[in-house]
C-alpha cells in the first residue's frame, strides 16, 4: 500500500506519533466531550483516520521497533513503581477470578465462531486455536500456536489484521463502557467513583486535567526513574533468555514453560513489583514516573490503531474478523453477565476482559489512562497469568477441532 508517508521515513513518523499522543491529552484534559471518550480512543482513532486515509502505513521501523521494542518494555516498570505486591494480592482475587471467567468464554466463542463459519475458511481450526491462545494470553501464544499446528503464512496474516482491527473496535467499546451511565447504574465502580471525586476539586476542569495535575518532578526524578525503567527491562531480557535457552522444547508442557519463562514481560513484571514491594519507599521518591510512564502508553495506543486497515480487512479477511469479533463477544458475555450475578466492581470486569483479549499491557494502559492506579499491578498479573493458560488453552481447542 502506497502511502504519504514512507514506512521508512521515521522523523516523519515519529513526529506524528508525538504530536497525535499530544492531541490527544490536550483535547481530554481541555474538554469535556474529549475527556468522556479519552485521550487512548482519541489516540487511537487518530492512527486508524491516518492509515486508512493513506497517510501513514500500515507498519513501519517506527512502530515496530521503537514503541513495541523501548516504549512498552519501558513504560511498565515506569507505571509499576508503585504496585506493592503484597497489597495488590489482597485486591487481585476477584480480578483473577473474572479473567478465568472471561477465559472461558473466549474457549466457548472459538467452538461456536468454528461451527458457525468453518464451511467458509479454509484451516479455521488453526485460526480458532491461535486466537484462543492469544485471546487468554497474549502474542507468545498466538506464535507459538501457530507453529504449533503449522497454519499457513497467508491465514496467520489475514488472522493478524482482523485481529488488529477488532481490537481497536474492542477497546473503543470498552471505554465508552468505562464511562456509560447505563453500566454506571447496573454495577458497582468504585474506582470511577474515586477518579471522579479527586476531579470534583476545581471548577472547569476535566477530570483528566485534575488528575493529571502539575507535580514536583526534578531532572533528577526522570533521570533515575528512565534509569531504573531501563535497568529492570536488561535484567528482565537477561533473565528470559536464560530460561529460554536452557528450557527445552520437546513436549507440550516444556513449550509452554519455555514462552512463558522465555517472555521478557513476565520478567519485567516480577522484578518491577518485587522491587516496589521491597523498596517501597525508594519507590515513592521516584517522582514523574507515572507521567512518563503514560505517556509511552498513548505512544502504544496510537500503534494499535496503525495496524487497523479497513481495506485489508474487506479483501482479506472480512470472515475472521466476524470470527475474532465472536470471541469477544462470548467474552464479554461471560465477564459482564457472571460480573453481574457474583456483584464484581464495573472495573475489574473491564480489565478482566482486556487482560483476556488484549494482554496485561492494553489492560494496564486502559487501566493509567482512566486513572485506575491502584489496579495497574493486579491487571498486569493475571493478564501475565494468561501467559500459562493461553497456550494450552489453545492448543486443547486446536485438537477438539482437528486442526
Amino acid at each position: 500500500m502506497n502511502t504519504l508517508i514512507a514506512p521508512d521515513n521515521n522523523w516523519a513518523l515519529l513526529s506524528i506519533l508525538f504530536f497525535s499522543s499530544f492531541l490527544a491529552i490536550y483535547l481530554e484534559q481541555k474538554y469535556k466531550w474529549a475527556a468522556k471518550l479519552t485521550g487512548a480512543i482519541i489516540t487511537l482513532a487518530i492512527a486508524v483516520l491516518l492509515t486508512n486515509f493513506g497517510v501513514i502505513p500500515t507498519s513501519a521501523p517506527v512502530f515496530d521497533d521503537i514503541v513495541w521494542g523501548y516504549a512498552v518494555p519501558l513504560a511498565i516498570p515506569l507505571l509499576l513503581l508503585d504496585a506493592n505486591v503484597i497489597k495488590i494480592w489482597r485486591e487481585t482475587g476477584k480480578l483473577l477470578l473474572m479473567f478465568l471467567i472471561g477465559a472461558a468464554g473466549t474457549f466457548v466463542g472459538a467452538l461456536v465462531g468454528t461451527a458457525l463459519l468453518s464451511n467458509l475458511v479454509n484451516g479455521l481450526p488453526g485460526v480458532a486455536a491461535m486466537m484462543t491462545g492469544s485471546y487468554i494470553g497474549g502474542g507468545v501464544n498466538f506464535t507459538a500456536i501457530a507453529d504449533a499446528f503449522h497454519v499457513s503464512g497467508s491465514l496467520i496474516s489475514a488472522a493478524t489484521v482482523a485481529d488488529n482491527l477488532n481490537m481497536a473496535v474492542y477497546l473503543m467499546i470498552l471505554l465508552a463502557i468505562a464511562s456509560s451511565a447505563f453500566f454506571k447504574r447496573h454495577f458497582t465502580h468504585p474506582h470511577i467513583d474515586e477518579v471522579e471525586k479527586a476531579g470534583t476539586d476545581k471548577a472547569g476542569e476535566t477530570l483528566a486535567a485534575s488528575y493529571w495535575e502539575r507535580h514536583d518532578i526534578s531532572l533528577k526524578d526522570i533521570a533515575a526513574s528512565l534509569a531504573y525503567a531501563a535497568v529492570v527491562v536488561t535484567v528482565s531480557r537477561l533473565i528470559a533468555g536464560f530460561f529460554a535457552g536452557i528450557i527445552p522444547e520437546s513436549n507440550g508442557l516444556l513449550k509452554m514453560l519455555n514462552t512463558f519463562f522465555g517472555s521478557q514481560y513476565v520478567w519485567i513484571t516480577n522484578v518491577s513489583m518485587v522491587f516496589a514491594s521491597l523498596f517501597e519507599d525508594k519507590a515513592r521518591e521516584m517522582h514523574g514516573s507515572k507521567e512518563v510512564g503514560t505517556w509511552l502508553i498513548y505512544l502504544f495506543y496510537f500503534v494499535i490503531g496503525v495496524p487497523a486497515s479497513i481495506t485489508m480487512i474487506i479483501q482479506n479477511a472480512p470472515l475472521l474478523l466476524l470470527f475474532c469479533f465472536i470471541l469477544v463477544v462470548f467474552n464479554m458475555l461471560f465477564c459482564f453477565g457472571f460480573g453481574k450475578l457474583l456483584k464484581i466492581d464495573l472495573e475489574d470486569i473491564i480489565l478482566a476482559s482486556n487482560a483476556n483479549i488484549g494482554g496485561p499491557t492494553t489492560a494496564a494502559g486502559m487501566a493509567i489512562s482512566l486513572g485506575w492506579t491502584k489496579l495497574v499491578g493486579p491487571c498486569m498479573l493475571v493478564g501475565t497469568f494468561g501467559y500459562v493458560i493461553g497456550t494450552w488453552l489453545g492448543i486443547i481447542i486446536g485438537s477438539i477441532l482437528g486442526a
